[in-house]
C-alpha cells in the first residue's frame, strides 16, 4: 500500500507525541522499589481450594510484578529479590542485610518508597526493626498475605496494590514504616498477627493509623513513639546484633530457660510474664541471679493488650529490671537487640522502652 510522504510524517510525528506522552506520564509517577523476601505472598498451593495448606516462598518478585499489570498505572515499580525465605526461618543477618538494602535505597534521589513483601509470621517483628533502624522520612511499607496466590480469595495481589499506592503517595512520608493489609494502614510499631488463618489476622490494640481504599490514603492518627529519622539507632552503624533470649511464663513454670539462657552467654532475657509481666515466686531468684551475673532482665507479658507498668507485680527498682511498656515479647526482643548496641544501662535502657 502507497503511503504519500505526508502521511509517513504525520504517523511519525503521532508515534513522537505518544513516545513523549507516555514519558512525561511515567516522569509523573512515583518510582517505588518493592523488596522481596519470600513468605505467603510468594507462597503455590496444590489448588485453588488450599488457602492454609500450601508451600511458601516460591513465587519470585518479578513474576509478583508481571501478575499484577495495575501497578503500572500508579508508579514506575522495579523488583528486587533480597532472599527466598519463610519467615520464621528468618535470622538476625537476614534482619541486618534488608535493612542496610533499604537504607541505601532510601538514600537514592530516584526512589520515592520502599515496599518489602513478607512472611507474616514474623512480619511484625521486620517492621518493628526498620522502624527503629533506617533513617528516613520516605515510605517504607511492609506487606505480605494470608492467603498464597493460588488461592480462591487470594489476599495478596490487593495488599500489594495498596502497599505500592501508600509507598507512592506523599501524605505517606514521615509516619515511619507502615503494615498495609486488609485495606488498613498500621505502624509497624504497634501491628501484631493476632490470627493464623484469617485475612484479617494483623491488628493493634491502638487501632489502625488509617485505610486505604481504592489507591486513596485516609488518616486517622499518627504515631507518636520515636521512629525513622528521630531514632537514635542507625543501621549504616549496626553490623551485628547481640544475643537477646524469650523466657515464657506460665502455669507451672520451671526455671530451665532462663538458667540455660543465663549460662548461654546472652546478653538480655525477655521474661514474657502472665497478666501484668507477672513472674512466678520460684523463679525470681533465678532472674535476679541472671541480673548478678551481668544479663539484662526484661519483664513484659505475653497478654496481647495493655502493657506492663513498672514496680507493679515485681520491684523493678530493687532487682534493677527494664519493664517492656506495651511491647510484646518478640518486639521486646527486637528493640533490646538494637538497644544494646549502644548501651546495657537499664536506665537507659528503660527511657528508650518509654520512647520507642
Amino acid at each position: 500500500m502507497y503511503l504519500s510522504p505526508r502521511f509517513r510524517a504525520f504517523a511519525a510525528g503521532a508515534a513522537l507525541f505518544a513516545a513523549s506522552a507516555l514519558a512525561q506520564a511515567q516522569q509523573a509517577l512515583p518510582n517505588v522499589v518493592i523488596l522481596a523476601t519470600g513468605g505467603t505472598i510468594a507462597g503455590a498451593g496444590a489448588s485453588a481450594v488450599n488457602s492454609a495448606t500450601y508451600a511458601a516462598a516460591k513465587v519470585g518478585v518479578e513474576k509478583l510484578i508481571a501478575g499484577l499489570p495495575e501497578l503500572s498505572k500508579i508508579a514506575n515499580v522495579r523488583g528486587e529479590q533480597v532472599f527466598q525465605v519463610a519467615s520464621e526461618s528468618l535470622t538476625n543477618d537476614n534482619l541486618l542485610t534488608l535493612a542496610k538494602r533499604v537504607s541505601a535505597l532510601s538514600k537514592q534521589p530516584d526512589v520515592d518508597g520502599i515496599v518489602i513483601t513478607h512472611g507474616t509470621d514474623t512480619l511484625e517483628e521486620t517492621a518493628f526493626f526498620l522502624t527503629l533502624t533506617v533513617h528516613t522520612s520516605k515510605p517504607i511499607i511492609v506487606i505480605g498475605s494470608m492467603r498464597p496466590g493460588t488461592a480462591l480469595s487470594a489476599d495478596g495481589a490487593l495488599n500489594l496494590y495498596d502497599a505500592v499506592s501508600v509507598a507512592g503517595s506523599k501524605d505517606a512520608a514521615g509516619k515511619g514504616v507502615l503494615v498495609t493489609m486488609n485495606d488498613n494502614i498500621d505502624s509497624g510499631r504497634d501491628v501484631s498477627k493476632n490470627v493464623n488463618i484469617k485475612t484479617s489476622a494483623f491488628s493493634s490494640q491502638w487501632g489502625p493509623l488509617g485505610m486505604v481504599v481504592e489507591g486513596k490514603n485516609y488518616w486517622f492518627r499518627a504515631p507518636v513513639k520515636r521512629h525513622t529519622m528521630n531514632s537514635e539507632f542507625d543501621i549504616d552503624a549496626i553490623n551485628a546484633l547481640p544475643p537477646v533470649e524469650i523466657a515464657m511464663g506460665y502455669e507451672g513454670v520451671s526455671s530451665i530457660a532462663i538458667d540455660a539462657f543465663a549460662k548461654s552467654g546472652v546478653k538480655a532475657i525477655i521474661h514474657g510474664g502472665t497478666g501484668n509481666g507477672s513472674v512466678a515466686n520460684r523463679i525470681v531468684p533465678n532472674l535476679q541471679k541472671a541480673r548478678s551475673d551481668g544479663v539484662i532482665v526484661i519483664r513484659s507479658s505475653r497478654v496481647a493488650d495493655g502493657f506492663v507498668i513498672r514496680n507493679a507485680e515485681q520491684p523493678d527498682d530493687k532487682y534493677d529490671w527494664v519493664v517492656a511498656h506495651d511491647l510484646r515479647p518478640q518486639k521486646a526482643r527486637i528493640l533490646a537487640m538494637v538497644a544494646l548496641t549502644k548501651t546495657s544501662d537499664t536506665k537507659e535502657l528503660q527511657r528508650i522502652f518509654w520512647e520507642y
